[in-house]
């Protein structure tokens, strides 16, 4: 790589130094009459120096959920995405501007999730959780789907919150709204999060444009998205002839980030269709490194082994990412984050972890979304096909690193 072009790409990311290493998660919500299938989805793009992530099953006070978790958290007081069996499902990215230079030193956004899928139905009994919450403690941009249509922002500070309705074609012309780490109703000139947005904006205006709305699609696109926001250096087109020698780069504002933990996308359901059939789509650790499985809430109750507690307290998965992530991330000093290796990434010869988890991930998801489509369509619940699945599922991720990577 060209020495010049390398010094002008670390003074022009060099600013991010300091906010890389704080919680910053990416999101979009697409509302159902936008969406390529007419099924509204959310997606959030976990950031955080919890790293340890994994999938829990829960019966709350009314409702059973599923959702992510940090494996620290033994007794799930908070969880980060998620949906539950009325079709609701929630999101969250942190708006560090919604309450002014304050700072709230007890944030409760993980809680307040975590008590909204085990009593909420509909946005309007998310509206009324916030409504009784005091103090509330949140400082956050919530995205939120239903089974009847619902798909909304609420962004919620210590005081007041805003809804932005993904239906209204006043809010939301195109049905798809975007927040990173700035609310569109606080102070505008502490916006974070800036270098993420404008690389998601792009990146939903193309496919909005070209009909390409469709979950899976974005799913596996927006995490991974090697394209700058602010400076448009795409690192495809950076890509080293192999992985024979290391190839360091300023890996700083990017969507997925050295402190990506997972990365989750929930598909509602259209009007009619039982609220069961809401899918969550889940990728347990950094999407550099780990794959996309497809999890529903069943009467059986089972989920894939890979993704949630094992005997070592976290996920397989998430704990195959870290692994991977060492090579990903060589650097033993403060600044590791900062910098990856393109060739371990992506390179010429096809070799890179990206690339070779790819097709990987599109077998699960081939299989996936047949075992989707039986479920919508079948006049009773499938249960037997879809722990079949995810017994399918264990059985081949594990194949498949060990085979590919060594782990």
């Amino acid at each position: 790589m060209n020495r010049l072009l390398k010094f002008v790409l670390v003074l022009a990311l060099l600013s991010g130094y300091i906010y890389n290493n704080v919680r910053a998660c990416t999101s979009v919500l697409v509302s159902g009459k936008a969406s390529k299938d007419g099924r509204p989805f959310i997606l959030k793009n976990r950031d955080t120096p919890s790293l340890d992530n994994l999938i829990v099953q829960v019966k709350g006070e009314k409702y059973r959920y599923i959702a992510v978790a940090s494996a620290a958290d033994s007794l799930v007081e908070s969880v980060w995405s998620g949906h539950n069996e009325k079709g609701f499902a929630i999101i969250n990215t942190a708006a560090y501007n919604l309450n002014g230079d304050s700072k709230i030193s007890d944030e409760r956004d993980g809680i307040i999730m975590r008590r909204a899928l085990e009593i909420c139905a509909t946005l309007q009994d998310f509206e009324n959780l916030i409504d009784t919450i005091h103090p509330r403690y949140s400082n956050s941009n919530f995205g939120v789907i239903d089974a009847e249509g619902g798909c909304a922002y609420y962004e919620v500070g210590v005081k007041q919150w805003k809804k932005f309705d993904a239906n209204d074609p006043n809010v939301a012309p195109y049905g798809y709204l975007i927040r990173t780490n700035h609310g569109f109703s606080g102070d505008r000139s502490l916006d974070a999060g800036v270098e993420r947005y404008m690389a998601i904006n792009k990146y939903m205006t193309q496919a909005s444009f070209t009909g390409k709305l469709d979950a899976v699609g974005i799913l596996r696109s927006v995490p991974r998205i090697l394209k700058h926001g602010l400076t448009d250096i795409d690192l495809y087109d950076l890509e080293p002839e192999d992985a024979s020698k290391q190839e360091f780069f300023p890996f700083i504002d990017f969507i997925p980030r050295y402190l990506t933990a997972s990365a989750e996308l929930i598909q509602g359901v259209k009007n009619g269709e039982d609220p069961l059939f809401t899918v969550g789509w889940n990728i347990i650790g950094s999407p550099l490194a780990t794959v996309a499985i497809p999890l529903l809430i069943t009467p059986s109750g089972n989920l894939p082994k890979v993704v949630v507690k094992g005997d070592d307290g976290g996920s397989l998965l998430c704990h195959y990412g870290f692994k991977l992530k060492e090579r990903l991330f060589p650097l033993r000093t403060k600044s590791r984050g900062n910098y990856i290796d393109i060739a371990q990434l992506i390179n010429k010869k096809g070799t890179g972890i990206l690339q070779v988890i790819e097709p990987i991930e599109s077998e699960i998801v081939a299989r996936g979304e047949q075992v989707i489509e039986k479920v919508r369509s079948s006049k009773s619940y499938p249960v037997k096909e879809i722990d079949a699945y995810y017994k399918w599922v264990d059985e081949f991720v594990q194949s498949e690193y060990k085979e590919k990577f060594g782990i």
